[in-house]
Parts: structure tokens; sequence; C-alpha cells
């Protein structure tokens, strides 16, 4: 499994963070531009990426304060999990977003940059809604 990940501190209260990502819905404000069809409720999310594939993703698991674990609603091109983990530190809350995809060579030629784009992408965005 290929991992990309990408971290942030936020000056907010872990269960403000927390509950921001626990719903779906919140997520399209993450996104980068190339999403499109972007419909979502607050488990499930399906969408499409300008030019690429079509996503259906859900949450699997929420432990409270902790961790949100994001799998596929069905099949997509590669096995992929998406982990958003949560920590408190004194005055602020630790994000570390990470992707697992289980890329074959080729798709990882292909899907590496990107991949790691998006890790970073969804963590400043996260910053700068919440911030």
């Amino acid at each position: 499994m290929n991992t990309f990940t990408s971290k942030v501190s936020i000056n907010k209260p872990l269960n403000v963070v927390y509950d921001f990502l626990t719903d779906f819905n919140n997520h399209q404000k993450l996104m980068p531009d190339n999403i499109q069809e972007w419909t979502s409720t607050t488990d499930e999310a399906r969408f499409s990426i300008q030019n690429m594939a079509k996503l259906a993703l859900k949450i699997s698991e929420r432990i409270p304060g902790q961790l949100i674990t994001i799998i596929p609603a069905e099949k997509p091109p590669f096995d992929l999990e998406l982990k958003w983990s949560l920590s408190f530190d004194n005055d602020h809350t630790d994000v570390l977003f990470t992707i697992g995809a289980e890329l074959s060579m080729m798709m990882k030629m292909l899907a590496s940059g990107p991949l790691q784009k998006l890790a970073d992408h969804e963590t400043q965005s996260l910053l700068n809604l919440l911030s």
C-alpha cells in the first residue's frame, strides 16, 4: 500500500474539527476545482474527477475525537482508504490526513503526484476554513 500524508495544526478545539470532518457534506469545501458532480449525505459522497473517474466514498468508522476512516462505497479503480487522525495539544488540534492506495507500478507513476497534491490541498483547505 502506498501512503500519502499531510499534517496541519488548527487553532480550534478538537470537537470543532472532528464535528466538521464527520459530516461528508463538509468535505466538498475541501476538494480541489477538478472535483465535479458532488452529491453527499452525512455518511457518503459521490463525485467525479474531471476527465478521470467517478468515485463513491463512505465513512466507515468514527472514533470520537480521534479518527475518521473513509473507504469506497463502490469498487474504485484501485483499493483506497482515507484517514483523518486528530489529537489535541494545549490550544490547537493536530490533524493528519492519510491516503492509502494500492497502486500498480504504472498507476504509482501516474497517480503519486496527484494523490499527494490532494492530501496537501485537503489539509490546507481545512486549515483555511477553520482558522
